[in-house]
């Protein structure tokens, strides 16, 4: 799809997923779990892996805490995924094709962004800040700040009451099924990167490769940002 040729879309707000959405990171993601698994002698498939995408580390643990045995706590996995994720020979992540393109236009159109993790706010911090985009964005919300992770549009919906945005004014890039059922779900519009199921593809207003093929993007009228947004943690 071109962003030269598509139909203006108009938002109020630009929500952005990391993981497989802004930055190239699936592999590295698949292998932190295919080790984690490995280490306490479970074998994987690369389907279980991939249900993985898109929800917080906390609830796929819960799910799987059965299979690790007696003994093993939530809490000691994710020091262990987390002790993982230092380790050398995991495929680097990098932004997705266009996103830098897609932020500076973004930026230039005067509409606001946010990022909306399944991920914790270290990890987040450190990957917009390597990869040098951590200044396009007005708010983080992360695992750490919602109850419910995705499927559920607590991140979205908290994210526009941040930025002082009628959910149905957003609009968010999301890849994976559970992402885009979170931003569905909150009312907003959807953009898919990548390849999503036909099922998920039909949810979206439009599915896109580069992200710098998005159609363009125009600010919605009549909508007031400052005065309106709530403060984020830590925010003066």
């Amino acid at each position: 799809m071109s962003g030269a040729t598509a139909t203006p879309l108009t938002a109020a707000a630009a929500l952005f997923d990391l993981d497989g959405s802004l930055i190239d990171s699936e592999p590295r993601s698949q292998e932190l779990w295919r080790r984690l698994f490995a280490a306490h002698g479970i074998a994987t498939t690369p389907a279980l892996l991939a249900s993985f995408g898109g929800r917080r580390s906390a609830d796929v643990i819960a799910e799987h805490l059965h299979r690790f045995g007696p003994g093993l706590t939530p809490d000691a996995l994710r020091r262990d995924l987390r002790r993982l994720d230092e380790e050398t020979g995991l495929p680097e992540a990098r932004l997705m094709r266009g996103a830098r393109t897609l932020l500076n236009r973004l930026r230039n159109a005067g509409i606001p962004t946010a990022l909306v993790t399944s991920g914790g706010p270290r990890y987040a911090t450190h990957h917009l800040t390597r990869l040098g985009v951590a200044d396009h964005f007005r708010t983080l919300v992360t695992a750490d700040d919602v109850t419910h992770g995705k499927p559920d549009p607590e991140g979205y919906l908290l994210a526009c009451r941040r930025l002082g945005v009628d959910p149905r004014q957003a609009l968010v890039f999301e890849d994976s099924a559970a992402g885009i059922q979170a931003a569905r779900a909150s009312g907003a519009a959807c953009i898919a990167v990548g390849a999503p199921s036909p099922a998920s593809a039909a949810e979206t207003v439009a599915v896109v490769h580069d992200l710098a093929d998005t159609p363009e993007i125009r600010p919605a009228a009549g909508v007031a940002y400052e005065g309106q947004a709530e403060a984020a943690p830590g925010s003066d």
